[in-house]
């Protein structure tokens, strides 16, 4: 699916364009859940460069890689390898720490460690109790070392529990640090640097992880309790290493407010119509909901069920340039080859005197005719680059 608005201020040119036509194809999958007539379906998904991981309802950890087809096609994500995890419960959430080369997996209230970019589980038991689970968004952002003995800083990540926090660092291996009581617990943590937004029942709050002090900062819904409807979910978003988005939804409209990592507010609000799903930083410039609906054929116009952004990138496969880079016949010029119609004026070398010129470049002065020169050229197929771009870090 392609666009081009009339008014790009809006919204500028986009294509979306499907990575996988069916995740869960295979019918071993169907009935893994334990549920009669209830086929797994997919509950969240990451990406790094030709990767794609995802996890399903049913406890299912699936790796697609970017595989190239036929002459002429482009290529496309196959299934390359299958994790069963024991519980069988749905997979919440894959965060990809490229930097260490590790995938952590949350399941059944238990965070398990994987091995990047192959999916083989590491000798360590999964750290359970798990009520949220947080890594530091700039240990995210890192890059994967340029060179396999590149020295790595640990990366760090915090265990939210129904009555304390517990902080760990990794490197290779879990290691405990400390744990900071919580009264209440939390259901979703969002970290970034020293400070941790934490989202209970019904507020949200920041946790100095330096000072130990909690801060109250915003209600989840101010809508009044009989309003009706389902109760809003929270939302925290990274904005930058020391300032977070969070959403409230005040029963008419949801507000988003951006605050610091000493919950000082900051910038102006946003507001929405209806409470998002997510929320993704950078925003890719996807349609109105009125958009979708003008073009129901749309991919679009298909329920979306949750968004996740891949904070190192991904390969598309492109049809597009697959048609447009095609092999194409290029003349070009033979060693011995002599241009025609050409007036060459030699420079003499070291061994040469003054007026005095090469046989061979004495001839090509002259001028050849055109045919003998066209008897030298030489026709060359050079093949077209990847079909696989790299675009920016959006996943589906």
């Amino acid at each position: 699916m392609t666009s081009a608005p009339t008014n790009p201020l809006d919204v500028p040119p986009y294509q979306v364009q499907p990575l996988i036509a069916k995740v869960l194809e295979n019918d071993d999958l169907d009935g893994l859940d334990g549920l009669p007539g209830r086929s797994p379906e997919v509950r969240c998904a990451q990406a790094l460069g030709s990767e794609i991981y995802v996890g399903s309802t049913d406890g299912q950890l699936l790796r697609f890689a970017l595989q190239a087809n036929g002459p002429g096609e482009p290529e496309s994500y196959t299934l390359i390898s299958r994790q069963q995890l024991p519980s069988r419960k749905p997979v919440e959430e894959i965060v990809i720490v490229q930097s260490i080369s590790i995938v952590f997996v949350v399941c059944d209230r238990q965070v398990y460690f994987f091995r990047l970019p192959s999916l083989d589980p590491l000798p360590y038991k999964p750290i359970r109790n798990v009520a949220a689970f947080a890594v530091d968004h700039q240990h995210i952002l890192r890059p994967a070392p340029p060179i396999p003995d590149a020295h790595v800083e640990p990366i760090e990540f915090c265990i939210v529990k129904r009555t304390n926090i517990a902080l760990y660092s990794f490197l290779d291996r879990p290691v405990f640090i400390r744990e900071i009581p919580l009264q209440g617990g939390a259901f979703l943590a969002r970290r970034s640097g020293r400070r941790l937004v934490i989202a209970d029942r019904e507020m949200y709050s920041v946790l100095n992880l330096e000072e130990f002090s909690l801060t109250p900062v915003l209600p989840i819904s101010q809508a009044p309790p009989d309003s009706g409807g389902p109760p809003a979910r929270p939302i925290i978003t990274v904005i930058a290493e020391n300032e977070f988005l969070i959403l409230s939804w005040n029963g008419a409209s949801t507000m988003g407010l951006f605050i610091t990592g000493d919950a000082d507010p900051v910038r102006g609000t946003l507001e929405w119509p209806a409470h998002p799903m997510a929320v993704l930083i950078p925003a890719p410039p996807l349609p109105s909901p009125s958009e979708m609906e003008a073009d129901p054929s749309s991919v679009l116009a298909q329920e979306r069920r949750k968004l996740a952004v891949s904070a190192g990138g991904f390969l598309v496969p492109s049809r597009e340039q697959s048609e447009k880079l095609r092999l194409t016949k290029v003349k070009l010029l033979g060693r011995s080859a002599k241009p025609g119609g050409r007036t060459e004026v030699e420079l003499p070398t070291a061994d040469m005197e003054i007026g005095e010129r090469e046989p061979a470049q004495a001839q090509a002065q002259d001028g050849e005719p055109e045919s003998e020169v066209e008897e030298d050229i030489q026709e060359v197929d050079i093949p077209p680059p990847s079909d696989a771009d790299s675009v920016a870090p959006y996943d589906v």
